[in-house]
């Protein structure tokens, strides 16, 4: 039964849940929020909402990248290098990003008759972004649930996955991960050197997955 939407960035983690649970997404959203990776992810959100038959719609938050202040929003050259953790990736951190897109993906998800909303958040973005620790998932989801007729909520299966598990998962499904996007400055290839890239690298790696990503470095 087809009763969800779906955040869906481009990158590897949502791109899996798109695969895995195909046959109960019925509609994916994307947000363009003025990210300096954006259109590189909707490039790859686009493909595999084609290849797998689901319909996405494409929304603009343009007021993110105006007002909102994250070296995300930025342009490449303010993404640090290094290891992807908590002091190196603070300043990505673009201020309650997911609290937004899951309000306007519960809106859509009431306007179509859908009951859940997915998000494809994981355990290595609990120490760095707030909008992503399962205490934020669980009272958002109440919050979704108390605010409409149809008590929408939250589905959010790879809160406790690590990076590479999923990647295992989209492996499984079939997921060509050429289709994803990861790099936090947004250029043709990955840069090979910011905390996404070495994530990504290390999740495949860690996966026995052979890395399809063009990198800089």
């Amino acid at each position: 039964m087809k009763d969800a939407i779906m955040v869906l960035s481009g990158g590897m983690d949502s791109t899996t849940m798109l695969h895995e649970y195909a046959e109960r997404i019925a509609l994916a959203v994307t947000f363009d929020y003025g990210s300096n990776h954006n259109a590189r992810e909707i490039e790859c959100a686009r493909h595999n909402c084609r290849a797998l038959g689901i319909e996405l719609v494409e929304v603009k938050m343009d007021f993110i990248g105006r007002l909102f202040q994250s070296s995300l929003l930025s342009g490449a050259d303010a993404i640090p290098e290094g290891d992807y953790d908590d002091d190196n990736m603070r300043s990505t951190v673009v201020p309650f990003r997911n609290g937004i897109m899951l309000a306007a993906a519960a809106g859509l998800a009431e306007s179509r008759g859908l009951k859940t909303v997915m998000l494809a958040n994981h355990s290595g973005d609990h120490a760095i972004y707030p909008d992503c620790r399962p205490g934020f998932v669980d009272a958002m989801s109440r919050a979704i649930s108390e605010g409409t007729y149809d008590h929408v909520t939250i589905f959010a299966p790879y809160t406790a996955l690590s990076k590479a598990e999923i990647a295992a998962r989209g492996a499984a499904c079939g997921v060509d991960f050429a289709h994803t996007y990861s790099c936090y400055c947004g250029r043709e290839k990955h840069c090979g050197r910011c905390g996404t890239c070495r994530e990504r690298r290390e999740a495949l790696a860690l996966a026995g997955i052979p890395d399809p990503t063009p990198y800089e470095a």
